[in-house]
């Protein structure tokens, strides 16, 4: 019997039939996705070089860069450290940095410990309670140790009168440090509390079985184990007090106390005359201090592996019992929470209901509504706050998608340049926002057309957006490690290039990862300032800027009603949020 062969049909009407591999139009010659990912490549190189290049050349010229003369002279950096009174201002930051570190830990490592690995009552509050301060500025959380423990404050007052004197001086060293560190305290609680979280915890097992305690095993095991997220949580605790303005301006200016940032502030946008050489120069050397800073970082977790403890086999870890230690640790913990953070914050919402706020006179007899209506009653205070949402939602937007497309082009693509990718979308996180906004002002003042972004939102948009942009890939680059590798080879046998892979599969499973982004990029952007100081106007104010002169105009009660409106933003936002995606186990 004769067996009929049919031809194979290529038409894709037929079931059954082989479906023709479709055709994508290409964009200058190249395909569409080398096209989409050199535009991320470009536009994260052109961000981060711009306030890089023009910062550097500033500080090897005489004049200024938008001058057509000046000539090439290291001069600055030699002016900088024998006329400008530089080295007490090295030493004054050294001092600084190294006190907000050490007090940071102090802070944070033992309460990630106790909150994480031993039963401790209220365990869950502590926890959440810990997070707390990083949604608030350390602006805000600065007004409001003043309020409190100011020479003036209320707390202060209260102590004088009963112990005669006040034990404690805000505006020192020491002072500045300890708000520093507790306004920085849930950055390292977070990086310690996640790695115990998803720590194995057969070794502290295996210590109990030989006898050891819970004290001993939490010295001996716990601490030790912790030494990679103590390292990078201190060396970025370090880079932020170096570059940090809000406390040293407010606590160390009005006593002569000089750092980094209130040098380069008051070189630069409280003098008459800059001398911009000198700015220059002193950016340059801030800027190559924050760099070195994390290839240090990156060089001391290089054997990390050494302290892997999460395996294959997996172990439901079992919370130590400290007995009376437990109360210790929550009569630490509470005094953190409540002293370092409620009470000042209380303090400072209190102080925007009120006419005057000390204890020799009971402020409920001077209850108003005078602050908020000063505010919401001249034009400039309230385009400060819509200017602060409008910068803080659209720069949230573009920087979380900027974030987005970094992150597949870096860790989900054949680009050749993918590494470099996700170097210039972390490399921000080496450069202090005062550098950020000196930068771009040269950049946009030598380059064409520049006049016309400076100045405006858009500006502000690109400075912050880059400060945020760290936060944004770091955001979303955890989620996409998630999502197993055969979903795009199971597109890309179906036809589909790396385009059409992104745009129908990734992206769909990355949303809840972006908006996560967009909620965290909002609210860092929401809080940023410092970038604004050189390039806002008077017509692009935000609520930061707008503190700061209503501060130094005395003008105490409008900055309490201003931070007030921005935490309560802030806490809108992120209940929001929260209630959005409880439901979402995959955000």
């Amino acid at each position: 019997m004769a067996t009929v062969t049919s031809p194979p049909t290529t038409d894709p009407t037929v079931t059954g039939g082989p479906l023709p591999a479709p055709r994508y139009r290409k964009i200058l010659g190249l395909r569409r996705e080398l096209v989409v990912q050199y535009g991320v490549l470009l536009v994260l190189a052109a961000l981060v070089l711009a306030p890089v290049v023009p910062t550097l050349i500033q500080s090897l010229r005489d004049a200024p860069l938008y001058d057509d003369g000046g000539n090439f002279t290291a001069s600055n950096y030699a002016r900088l450290f024998t006329e400008a009174g530089f080295g007490r201002v090295v030493l004054n930051t050294a001092l600084f940095a190294v006190g907000t570190t050490a007090l940071t830990l102090l802070i944070a490592v033992p309460t990630a410990v106790v909150v994480v690995r031993t039963r401790l009552p209220l365990g869950r509050v502590f926890a959440g309670a810990m997070q707390w301060p990083f949604f608030i500025s350390s602006l805000i959380l600065g007004f409001g140790w003043i309020t409190m423990y100011g020479p003036a404050g209320f707390v202060s007052v209260q102590a004088r009168r009963w112990f005669g004197d006040v034990p404690w001086n805000l505006y020192s060293l020491p002072g500045m440090a300890l708000t520093e560190a507790v306004a920085l305290a849930p950055i390292a609680y977070v990086f310690c509390a996640n790695a115990l979280r998803n720590s194995d915890a057969s070794l502290e097992s295996a210590a109990q079985v030989c006898g050891a305690g819970p004290l001993r095993i939490l010295f001996t095991v716990v601490v030790p184990m912790l030494r990679p997220p103590m390292v990078y949580s201190s060396i970025l605790v370090f880079s932020m007090s170096v570059e940090t303005l809000s406390v040293p301006l407010l606590y160390g200016q009005p006593v002569g106390i000089d750092v980094f940032s209130t040098f380069l502030y008051t070189n630069g946008l409280q003098s008459i005359r800059p001398d911009y050489g000198i700015l220059g120069a002193a950016s340059s050397i801030i800027l190559l201090v924050t760099v070195g800073l994390v290839l240090v970082q990156a060089k001391l977790l290089k054997d990390a592996q050494r302290f892997v403890s999460v395996r294959g086999k997996a172990t439901r870890p079992r919370k130590l019992e400290l007995g009376w230690v437990r109360w210790v640790s929550v009569a630490f913990i509470t005094l953190y929470v409540v002293f370092g953070a409620l009470l000042p914050i209380g303090g400072l919402v209190f102080r925007s209901f009120t006419l005057i706020f000390t204890p020799l006179q009971s402020p409920l007899q001077t209850l108003t509504t005078d602050n908020y209506a000063r505010i919401f009653g001249f034009q400039a205070y309230v385009d400060s706050i819509v200017n602060s949402l409008v910068v803080a939602g659209v720069g949230a937007v573009l920087v979380s998608a900027l974030a987005l497309l970094g992150v597949v082009v870096a860790r989900r693509s054949a680009f050749r340049f993918g590494r470099a990718v996700e170097y210039l979308a972390l490399a921000p996180q080496a450069m202090p926002g005062l550098i950020i906004g000196i930068g771009f002002f040269w950049a946009f003042a030598y380059a064409p057309g520049g006049a016309l972004v400076q100045g405006t939102l858009l500006a502000l948009i690109v400075g912050f957006g880059l400060r945020a942009l760290p936060t944004a890939f770091g955001s979303i680059a955890p989620s996409i490690m998630q999502l197993g590798a055969e979903l795009d080879n199971a597109a890309r046998v179906s036809g589909a290039d790396w385009v059409k892979t992104f745009t129908r599969i990734l992206g769909r499973l990355l949303t809840p990862a972006f908006i996560g982004a967009v909620v965290l990029v909002f609210v860092t952007m929401l809080k940023e300032y410092s970038p604004a100081i050189f390039l806002g106007s008077a017509q692009s104010n935000i609520i930061g800027t707008t503190m700061l002169e209503l501060w130094v105009q005395g003008n105490t009660g409008s900055v309490a009603a201003l931070a007030t409106i921005q935490i309560a933003i802030t806490a809108v936002v992120v209940a929001v949020a929260g209630l959005l995606m409880r439901e979402r186990k995959d955000a």
